[in-house]
């Protein structure tokens, strides 16, 4: 995709020439990347909904209708998208947790790990567009800690995602059974026998960091090649369960944590599956916004290899 930005203050006010050759998601996407990391504007469905109707009508964004239903559209994005993501990966865990297999033999650590990579990406991309798909309250607390999305749609965001974690955890009882809630707990992310609620809270904080360290990359710094966004964010949620997952199950999100423990009644160290990703996000958020952002690769100088010197042409 290739973006041209011609940008200057005129009257006090920031106008902004686009050119955006891509796909109508990407070109969406990248317009608000733009405004969102050259301009300060927090990421909001009314900006959404604004870049999506002078896309579309070619001029002067949409009426106070057209943002409300933009709105809503984005909240129900944050709850489906959510469901589907703590569903795939609760289902997941359940069937590993009682052995049920597809075919062969029943599922293992790595299927988890990858049920959670796959759907986040499959998620990211198809509903970025519409909410950011951020499926996860510590990543929209983290984003709006560094003013890259609204407090003002932090509740309801977070309500979204929380209740999609819930009806996940009861899809997930519905279709494996009383077992399930009884012997697997939903795949509520209680800590491990032996492993103290502190260590669990710790492993929450740096695992989330790893995710939303990668998040907060991808969504907003303009350099970031926006088509790798869903392969690189799902990469890193894989990571993540990769590490904290032997520790208390790896929640990495409080609406995946809280759901299948407020559905199964099993409430061990419920309060790390929330205080950690929290704590991690803002972490990483403020890292990458602060001080890596900053960052630039070296210019490239001409060097010795092997006795030789490149020619000049």
């Amino acid at each position: 995709m290739r973006k041209v930005a011609d940008c200057r203050r005129l009257d006090g006010d920031d106008a902004c020439t686009l050119t955006i050759a891509g796909e109508p998601d990407e070109v969406v996407r990248a317009a608000v990347e733009h405004v969102v990391t050259a301009h300060g504007h927090a990421d909001t469905p009314e900006l959404r909904a604004q870049i999506q109707g002078v896309l579309k009508d070619g001029a002067g964004g949409r009426s106070g209708t057209a943002d409300s239903k933009a709105v809503a559209g984005a909240y129900l994005g944050e709850l489906v998208g959510t469901f589907i993501l703590v569903f795939t990966i609760i289902a997941t865990v359940t069937a590993a947790g009682l052995r049920h297999p597809t075919a062969g033999s029943p599922y293992g650590s790595l299927s988890i790990a990858l049920a959670n990579g796959v759907a986040l990406a499959a998620l990211v991309g198809g509903l970025g567009h519409i909410s950011g798909a951020h499926l996860n309250p510590a990543v929209t607390m983290a984003l709006a800690a560094i003013r890259r999305f609204s407090w003002r749609h932090v509740p309801g965001y977070v309500a979204a995602q929380m209740l999609g974690g819930i009806l996940a955890a009861l899809a997930t009882w519905a279709i494996r059974g009383n077992a399930a809630r009884t012997i697997t707990h939903l795949g509520a992310t209680n800590p491990q026998p032996g492993v103290s609620d502190g260590r669990a809270l710790l492993v929450e904080i740096l695992i989330t960091f790893v995710l939303v360290l990668v998040v907060t990359a991808a969504a907003t710094d303009d350099r970031f090649p926006t088509v790798l966004a869903p392969l690189v964010i799902g990469l890193a949620l894989a990571a993540a369960v990769f590490i904290g997952g032997p520790s208390d199950g790896a929640a990495v999100n409080p609406a995946r944590g809280l759901g299948p423990m407020i559905v199964s009644g099993s409430f061990g160290g419920w309060w790390v599956s929330l205080v950690g990703p929290v704590i991690g996000g803002v972490l990483a958020a403020v890292l990458y916004d602060r001080v890596i952002r900053k960052g630039a690769p070296a210019p490239v100088q001409p060097t010795q290899v092997g006795g030789l010197r490149p020619e000049r042409p």
